[in-house]
């Protein structure tokens, strides 16, 4: 069994006490017992390594085995995701965080059937987040995934043409992913359109940034798995996995 993760502030000194809704969680639904082990991280690659010396109802007091801090992960892989409709965005978010992208950028694309607007925006970006939170304890990552707030298809391009690589997934791209020539470090960016596609006018855009079209394979993939995907090819190709 690996040892769980866990969300904190990590002090220095010899103890800490991990409460409020990380604590309630641990000591009643993981219901934690004295003497087991748990790991803390601030979720930016500081991590201690504890040992429980007490379970309340609502907290766990812990005592410091060791404090370390994992360097983030090099080249960095940023997903662009285009909105999909339903729940379908938060499985794409899940799987990529387990997968071990590094930022995702919720996309409005215009082709995109959900498009995320006041108050809607506000609800649906925090689900991404908290969706990334909880799949990053779950797939012991002590770099949580940053999302970042929604782009337009020119913030998009912005952030394409200051990447190190830039990738547009689309299905009549002559390139494989699986060809691309990777770079050693910085960000590798990788555009991922909604349901209906890239359209022609944001493939033009994207191209002006810099990006290059890229085939992902010989099948079509629903936009809330080509991210991960993707992710998959890269990450072996960096030698990340």
């Amino acid at each position: 069994m690996t040892v769980p993760v866990f969300l904190g502030e990590v002090t220095p000194g010899p103890r800490l006490t991990l409460a409020g809704p990380e604590g309630r969680h641990a000591a009643a639904v993981r219901r934690i017992t004295a003497g087991e082990r748990v790991d803390v991280t601030d979720g930016a690659g500081r991590v201690a390594e504890c040992a429980v010396d007490h379970a309340g109802k609502d907290h766990l007091d812990l005592t410091v085995l060791r404090v370390y801090d994992i360097p983030p992960p090099s080249p960095r892989l940023v997903v662009v995701q285009g909105l999909p409709k339903g729940d379908r965005g938060e499985l794409a978010v899940e799987m990529m965080t387990e997968a071990g992208v590094d930022a995702i950028v919720p996309w409005s694309a215009s082709r995109s059937i959900t498009q995320w607007k006041g108050e809607r925006a506000a609800k649906s970006l925090a689900r991404w987040r908290s969706t990334a939170r909880e799949a990053g304890k779950q797939a012991r990552r002590f770099h949580l995934p940053e999302v970042l707030e929604p782009a337009s298809t020119n913030q998009v391009a912005a952030l394409l043409e200051s990447a190190a690589l830039a990738v547009v997934l689309h299905e009549e791209a002559a390139e494989p992913l699986s060809r691309v020539d990777l770079p050693e470090k910085g960000d590798i960016v990788v555009v991922v359109g909604p349901e209906g596609g890239v359209s022609d006018d944001e493939i033009t855009r994207f191209r002006e940034a810099g990006a290059l079209p890229a085939l992902l394979g010989p099948t079509v993939l629903r936009t809330s798995t080509a991210g991960v995907a993707a992710a998959a090819v890269l990450l072996t190709r960096t030698g990340r996995w």
